[in-house]
């Protein structure tokens, strides 16, 4: 054994003699060193690491020679009416008048020329000025659940809207009075989603249960069920333009399903935890869930496969959503809530500030983007710069816990004016902006000298 290994020893180190002494062999037949190509060279490198002080720098030699002529003896310590001594001797940083700084790369080397080149200033970035939104007032509390209110939607005719609750049952209130119009039962556990079909009389609703219902709203009954979901279906979103309907749940996955055929048309698999939200729209990605992984996946809806995974949030995510008019999504987590641009899902900037555990996002047509948070807390958001207008805590109803402030989901009528809540206190709020509000009596708080800063 000691054999063997005296003799790889051997091999290695003759190797390396071998490729030593040929690199010594090989040095005699290196091309020249030509001095004004090492020189050029030196002013180049110069001229980009040291370019901008080099003007400022040549200015104060000559200064200091010029005062040197002029007044041969030294001046006495600590008088500064000699020009050698004086700041304004400095050249300013800006000191040409167009903006730009002439710089001058000295030479470092004998025979290089000297040249110059033009360096644009950057201008001090500063926070775009937020548009006025009026701000937004409670103005309703509806009260007729016995559990936590889970979900909220709107139907397209905006007459009345539906909720879905722990306490099994789903209920339709009339928008303009809020007196309820139906109960409908039917799930056995608590229900976490619903959404209204855009062009059937159809309402669809998931929970808990596993189960995920079609309801004829003419016959008020369940007409289709899809079977499928292993665990708790969390969250549905109905296709604007075909027949489809995408759900999600504690089972890690997206399911798509043909609404008439009651058939699984894909699993959406990729997740790697709970599936919290899934929204859908015309365009690509037709399909976007977010998840307790800390993932936003972006989904190929005729393939059934994702198509991008977005990893910037550190923490859970729990609520998508697109902007109505503008080709953007934002999501909520409890480190940041972010918005992204469409197709691919490039990162526009970060909403900081709402530190809570954030569960629904709302955005309306006017660009007020509201986050809702596991604490009661709701902060309204001016879309385009990400500035934080409003905040608001909303009361905890007489007989309900100080911990029973929770906002479940927030969600916008047709026409944008009205907001709905839905709580841990048993509640749905009813918001509107308020209409004596103007820009002078709630001025935008803007300080533009106030640098807005990126946090990647």
């Amino acid at each position: 054994m000691d054999v063997q290994r005296h003799s790889v020893h051997t091999l290695v180190f003759r190797s390396l003699k071998r490729t030593h002494d040929m690199f010594l062999m090989n040095q005699g037949t290196l091309p020249p060193v030509d001095p004004n190509l090492q020189n050029m060279k030196k002013s180049v490198k110069a001229k980009d690491c040291y370019g901008p002080v080099m003007e400022r720098v040549k200015n104060n030699m000559l200064t200091k020679i010029q005062n040197e002529n002029d007044n041969p003896d030294p001046p006495p310590p600590g008088d500064e009416s000699f020009g050698g001594s004086t700041p304004s001797a400095v050249v300013p940083y800006n000191s040409t008048p167009s903006g730009t700084i002439a710089t001058t790369a000295s030479t470092l080397g004998s025979n290089s020329a000297n040249t110059t080149v033009a360096v644009p200033v950057k201008k001090t970035p500063s926070m775009a000025k937020p548009k006025w939104h009026a701000p937004w007032k409670l103005y309703r509390v509806i009260s007729g659940h016995l559990g936590w209110v889970r979900c909220c939607a709107v139907e397209p005719g905006n007459e009345w809207f539906a909720t879905g609750s722990a306490d099994r049952v789903i209920k339709i209130w009339d928008l303009a009075t809020g007196k309820l119009k139906v109960s409908l039962t039917g799930h056995i556990s608590s229900v976490r989603g619903l959404a209204f079909s855009q062009r059937h009389p159809y309402l669809f609703s998931c929970g808990e249960d596993r189960q995920v219902k079609c309801w004829d709203l003419e016959y008020n009954k369940v007409i289709r069920h899809y079977h499928g979901h292993l665990s708790a279906v969390y969250s549905m979103a109905l296709h604007p333009s075909i027949d489809v309907l995408v759900t999600a749940g504690r089972d890690s996955t997206g399911r798509v399903w043909d609404m008439r055929t009651k058939a699984n048309v894909h699993t959406l698999v990729g997740h790697t935890n709970t599936v919290a939200s899934v929204i859908c729209q015309t365009a690509e990605p037709q399909v976007i869930t977010g998840s307790h992984d800390c993932t936003i996946r972006l989904w190929d809806l005729a393939a059934g496969k994702s198509r991008a995974t977005l990893t910037n949030h550190k923490k859970s995510v729990r609520a998508v959503t697109f902007h109505p008019s503008l080709y953007m999504f934002a999501s909520a987590s409890p480190d940041n809530i972010k918005q992204w641009k469409c197709p691919e899902g490039k990162f526009i900037q970060n909403l900081s500030g709402h530190n809570a555990i954030v569960n629904c996002l709302a955005v309306n047509a006017d660009g007020v983007l509201v986050s809702g948070a596991d604490n009661g807390t709701m902060h309204l958001w001016d879309w385009r710069t990400g500035y934080n207008f409003q905040r608001l805590q909303a009361p905890v109803q007489p007989g309900s816990m100080d911990s029973e402030a929770g906002v479940f989901s927030i969600t916008f009528d047709m026409s944008g004016t009205r907001m709905i809540t839905t709580e841990a206190d048993k509640t749905i709020k009813v918001y509107k902006e308020d209409s004596s509000a103007t820009e002078e009596t709630h001025p935008v708080n803007w300080r533009p000298d106030i640098i807005k800063r990126r946090k990647y």
